[in-house]
Formats: structure tokens, C-alpha cells, sequence
């Protein structure tokens, strides 16, 4: 597939990127970034209704207010660098209401997944890694290049996807093992949820977009 050649046809990622700036212009304007982190942030915990104080909006909807969520300015910057860059590419092949489907589908499959990992963790999830990683996922399905030589052409789309799937899953993981001992301070388990939610919807939306038309 060619890559678009201007941004007219990506309003949505647009639109998501510049709400995702301004909410964290402003909780760093006013110094509330612990606030914003533990009222609006993704806690695992709180999904158990013993699991500590309520959330200042509903706990369901906190993997979505956790996209507006950014731990500083590298934090954001470097999330909507590759929110940009790939939903420039994926929404005029997906179509706008199919980024949108994509990008709140990765925002809770990585919220799921971050829970399953350790679903009794009070720290805050913070940020659109998840989110951002389902329009990644999508990108390298869309416009990645197969290179796996074998005859059945439905193997080798699998052994494709896989191999997409292990590689970023292996970044994830160094990047997790870079920052903090142990990877704690990387949201890792999102990241590779939201990446196979990617993955997985990339031509089914593509499918939707095209029997919609």
C-alpha cells in the first residue's frame, strides 16, 4: 500500500493527537500531575471493589482517561511522534471511524492486558502506549512487507504476524529492562496487548470500511 501524501485524510489522528497535547498541557500547567495520574490513571486494584479508594471518574473508564494521562513532556512527545506517523498512514486505509474503533480497542485490550499481568497493582497505568501501539500493530500489517518464503500463502501470513508480534514483544521487553530494574517502569504488558489488538483488527476493519462504502 503507498503512504498518503498529505494529512487531510487523518482528521481523527488529528484530532486524538491535539486532545492528547492539550490535556497534558494543562495538568502540567497547573502542577497536577499526580492528581491527574491517580484520578484518571488505569489501577488494577480498583477493579476489585475492595481494591482501595474510587477513582475520580468510573474505573471502566479509566483506560480511556489514562491515554490523557502523560508522565512528562518526553512521555507525550515521543507517544504522539508515533501516533502521528503511523495513524497518517493507517486511517486513510482504515477509514476514520475504523482508526477510532482501533485506537479505543488498544486503549482497553492494553488496560486488559496490564491487568492480567498483576491485577492487584495500585500504580497508576499512565499514558496512550496501548492505544498508540494497536495503530503501530496496524501499520506494520498494512504496510509491512512479507518476507517469509513458503508456499502456502495463509502460513506465511501467520508466520508474518508473528513474527511482527515477537519482535515488537522483544523491544516492549528491552525497553521495560533499559529504563528500571526489572522493567517496572514501562507499561510493557500493554504495549504488547495493544500491539496484537492491532494486529488482529487490521483487515477486519479494512473489510468494515470497504463494505461500508
Amino acid at each position: 500500500m503507498r503512504l498518503p501524501q498529505n494529512w487531510r485524510s487523518a482528521p481523527v489522528t488529528i484530532a486524538i493527537a491535539a486532545v492528547t497535547g492539550l490535556a497534558w498541557l494543562v495538568v502540567a500547567a497547573l502542577g497536577l500531575d499526580y492528581q491527574a495520574a491517580m484520578w484518571g490513571g488505569f489501577i488494577p486494584a480498583r477493579i476489585d471493589p475492595a481494591g482501595g479508594a474510587a477513582a475520580l471518574v468510573p474505573v471502566l473508564l479509566t483506560p480511556l482517561t489514562a491515554t490523557l494521562v502523560h508522565g512528562g513532556l518526553m512521555h507525550v512527545a515521543f507517544n504522539l511522534i508515533f501516533l502521528l506517523f503511523c495513524g497518517r498512514s493507517v486511517e486513510p486505509i482504515l477509514g476514520s471511524r475504523g482508526l477510532l474503533i482501533l485506537y479505543l480497542v488498544g486503549a482497553y485490550v492494553g488496560a486488559g492486558a496490564q491487568y492480567l499481568i498483576d491485577p492487584h497493582s495500585a500504580v497508576p497505568m499512565i499514558g496512550a502506549s496501548g492505544a498508540i501501539s494497536a495503530v503501530l500493530g496496524a501499520y506494520a500489517m498494512l504496510f509491512g512487507k512479507n518476507r517469509v518464503k513458503v508456499a502456502n500463502p495463509t502460513l506465511a501470513l501467520w508466520l508474518h504476524v508473528l513474527w511482527l508480534a515477537a519482535a515488537w514483544i522483544g523491544l516492549q521487553l528491552l525497553v521495560g529492562f533499559a529504563f528500571t530494574p526489572g522493567g517496572e517502569g514501562i507499561a510493557v504488558a500493554a504495549h504488547i496487548g495493544g500491539f496484537i489488538a492491532g494486529l488482529a483488527l487490521a483487515k477486519p476493519l479494512l473489510l468494515l470500511k470497504w463494505r461500508g462504502a
